[in-house]
């Protein structure tokens, strides 16, 4: 099932979690993306917070070529940088990926520059949704 927001794409599919992530991981490197960072919710909020919560991760995504570019045409855009790739358990049993929308985010800079790198970025990242069943 297809989900999008203001500010992010994404859908829900059958596989579990743990496939999922695993999944979307490959798919993101096949793309050429990294994981520059990542934050376990359900870890932290258990560590800190002594709080249970769903399966909820969140995928630093970056291309370094593609940062370098940004970065050169608009110093101050690593405000926006890296990609997010949110990968979480529903209520219904199934696991959601979300992608924040590289277009949305950066058409406040006002750049155009920024946004065609901005699409290339949106139609690797419709790629990466694409290869998971």
């Amino acid at each position: 099932m297809e989900l999008k927001t203001p500010y992010a794409f994404g859908k829900t599919v059958d596989m579990p979690y743990v496939e999922t992530e695993r999944k979307v991981r490959e798919e993101l490197a096949r793309e050429g993306f990294g994981i520059i960072t990542e934050i376990d919710f359900r870890k932290k909020f258990a560590e800190k917070l002594q709080k249970e919560f769903r399966n909820y991760i969140i995928l630093g995504a970056c291309i370094p070529s593609l940062a370098y570019e940004a970065l050169d045409t608009e110093i101050n855009l690593g405000a926006l940088l890296p990609c997010n790739v949110v990968v979480y358990s529903t209520d219904d049993g199934k696991t959601a990926v979300m992608v924040m929308d590289p277009v949305e985010a950066l058409a406040i800079i006002g750049n155009p520059k920024v946004l065609e790198q901005a699409s290339s970025v949106a139609e690797k990242m419709k790629r990466v949704l694409a290869a998971i069943p």
